[in-house]
C-alpha cells in the first residue's frame, strides 16, 4: 500500500449512517440471502475438522470451553449488531473504530482484517484442493486453486447478488448437514436410532473424566474454539449492500445466541457424549466424521469431506466478498489506494482483484515457502480476531454515549447491561490473549500479531498526523 495515496481525515463527531462514499456500493442482497448467511456463516471448517484437536486437550470439557467462547462472541456481535444497525457500513468495524477513537483505528482494524480475510483465502484454497487431488489421483493441487480462485473471484466481480446467491445455497447445504448430524446424534444418545444403544453418561465421566488434562487441557481448548468462531462478522458487512440494512443486521444478531448454542455447543455435546474423548479417530478423521463412522453411517468419512468442501468453498467465497468491501470501505475513507476505491456497476471490482490476487500469492507462498513465510504469515493472523473484537468493544462503549445523547432513535439493537457487559466482553478478549501469551504453542502469535498491531498503528496515526497538518 502506498503511503504517498493514502490520506486520513479526523473523524466528525456525528456522521450520517452509511457515510462512507459519495458511490453507493449495490443493494442486491435480499433478506433471504442476508439470513442464510448468517445462519451459514458460523458453520465452517474449522468447526468440522478443527474442533477435533480441541476435543483430544480438553476432553468432554470442550463443551464448556465452547460455551464460555460462545458468551463472548455473543456479546461482540450484540455490540457490533448495535453499531451496524445505527449506522450501517461495508467497513463495519473499521468505521466505528474510526469514528469511535480515530482514523488511525480504523486503518489498523481494517487492514488487519483483510490480511486476515486474505490469508483465510490461501488456507481454504489449498484445503479444497487437497480433497480435490484425494478424489482425482494426478491431478495437480495448483490446478484445483486456480480453479476456485477463478471461480469465486468471477463471482465477486458480478454483482452482489451473484455472491448472494452462492452464499444462499452453500449455507443451506451446511445447516442441512449439521441439522442431519444433530438428529441422527441426539436419536443415538437416546438410544432409539436403530442399532445403536445409548452411551449414558460414560464417556463423559470415564477416561479420566469431564475434565480429563485438567484446566491445562480446557484452556487448550477454549483458544481452539475462539477460532471457530471466526466469520461472524462478514454479516454486518453484507448487511450494509442488502435491502434493508437495519431490519436485516438486526434479525441476524438477535439469533446469535441460539445458532451459538445448537450448532457449537451442541455439536460439541452430542460429539463427546457418542465418543471417547481420546479415541484416535476424532483428530484424525476428524469429529464428525468419527461419529458417524460410529453410528455406522455408509460412507461417513466421504460423506464428510463434501461437507467440508462446501465449507471451504463457502468460506473462500465470504472471505474475497469481505475483504474486496472493507478495502473499498478503507479507500473511500481515503486509507489506503485511490485506485482500488473505483467502482463498476456498483460493484468495487479492482479491491475484489486485489483481494483475490494476494490471497493467490498467499496460497504460492505456502508452495515456495511453506516453513519460512506461509508459517510467518499464519502466525501473524492468528490472534487478529482478539485484536478486532477489542476495537468493537471500545468502539461500542463510546459511540453507545454519543447517541445516546444526540440520535437515541438510532439505537435499534442495544447492547445488553451496557456498560458493564462490555467491559466484561473486553476483559475476556483480553484474558484470552493472556492465556496465549502464556502457551507454549500460542505464544509465538501473540508476538506476530502483536508486531503487526504496532506496525499498523503507528503507520495510521503517522498518516492521520500529516493529513491533521494538511488542513
Amino acid at each position: 500500500m502506498s503511503q504517498s495515496s493514502t490520506a486520513l481525515t479526523p473523524p466528525e463527531p456525528r456522521t450520517p449512517p452509511s457515510a462512507e462514499s459519495g458511490r453507493p456500493l449495490g443493494s442486491g442482497l435480499k433478506q433471504r440471502h442476508l439470513s442464510m448467511i448468517a445462519l451459514g456463516g458460523v458453520i465452517g471448517a474449522g468447526l468440522f475438522v478443527g474442533s477435533g484437536a480441541g476435543i483430544a486437550a480438553a476432553g468432554p470439557s470442550i463443551v464448556l470451553a465452547y460455551a464460555a467462547s460462545g458468551v463472548l462472541v455473543m456479546f461482540v456481535m450484540r455490540m457490533l449488531g448495535e453499531m451496524s444497525a445505527a449506522d450501517p457500513a461495508s467497513g463495519s468495524f473499521s468505521v466505528h473504530a474510526e469514528r469511535a477513537i480515530g482514523p488511525w483505528a480504523g486503518f489498523t482494524a481494517g487492514w488487519m482484517f483483510w490480511i486476515l480475510l486474505c490469508v483465510g483465502v490461501a488456507i481454504e484454497a489449498i484445503g479444497a484442493a487437497h480433497i480435490m487431488t484425494g478424489w482425482f489421483p494426478g491431478t495437480p493441487s495448483w490446478m484445483w486453486v486456480l480453479v476456485f480462485m477463478a471461480v469465486f473471484c468471477g463471482s465477486n466481480l458480478a454483482a452482489v447478488s451473484h455472491f448472494g446467491e452462492f452464499e444462499f445455497w452453500f449455507s443451506a447445504l451446511k445447516i442441512g448437514a449439521i441439522g442431519l448430524f444433530l438428529t441422527l446424534g441426539v436419536l443415538a444418545v437416546l438410544g432409539v436410532l436403530p442399532g445403536s444403544d445409548s452411551p449414558g453418561t460414560a464417556n463423559l465421566l470415564h477416561d479420566g473424566g469431564f475434565l480429563p488434562n485438567g484446566v491445562d487441557g480446557l484452556l487448550v481448548g477454549l483458544l481452539a474454539s475462539v477460532v471457530a468462531y471466526g466469520g461472524l462478522e462478514t454479516v454486518t458487512i453484507a448487511a450494509a449492500e442488502s435491502e434493508n440494512p437495519v431490519a436485516g443486521v438486526a434479525r441476524a444478531v438477535r439469533t446469535t445466541m441460539w445458532r451459538i448454542a445448537i450448532v457449537y455447543v451442541g455439536s460439541m455435546l452430542v460429539i463427546v457424549t457418542l465418543l471417547p474423548w481420546n479415541d484416535p479417530a476424532v483428530t484424525a478423521d476428524g469429529p464428525y466424521a468419527a461419529t458417524l463412522d460410529r453410528l455406522g453411517i455408509p460412507a461417513a468419512g466421504e460423506i464428510m469431506n463434501v461437507v467440508i468442501l462446501i465449507a471451504l468453498l463457502s468460506a473462500m467465497n465470504a472471505n474475497i466478498y469481505g475483504s474486496s468491501r472493507m478495502a473499498y470501505s478503507l479507500v473511500s475513507r481515503g486509507q489506503g489506494p485511490r485506485a482500488l476505491g473505483r467502482l463498476s456497476g456498483r460493484v468495487p471490482r479492482r479491491a475484489v482483484l486485489a483481494s483475490s490476487g494476494f490471497g493467490f500469492i498467499t496460497v504460492l507462498l505456502s508452495y515456495w515457502y511453506p516453513d519460512t513465510l506461509f508459517a510467518w504469515l499464519l502466525n501473524m493472523v492468528g490472534g487478529v480476531i482478539l485484536i478486532v473484537w477489542g476495537f468493537i468493544a471500545v468502539s461500542q462503549l463510546v459511540l453507545r454515549r454519543r447517541w445516546e445523547r444526540e440520535a437515541p432513535e438510532r439505537l435499534v439493537v442495544r447492547m445488553w447491561g451496557f456498560p458493564y457487559l462490555t467491559r466484561v466482553a473486553l476483559a475476556g478478549v483480553a484474558g484470552v490473549l493472556v492465556l496465549m501469551a502464556l502457551g507454549a504453542d500460542t505464544r509465538v502469535q501473540v508476538l506476530f500479531t502483536g508486531g503487526l498491531t504496532a506496525a499498523l498503528a503507528l503507520t495510521g496515526y503517522a498518516l492521520q498526523r500529516r493529513a491533521a497538518r494538511a488542513v
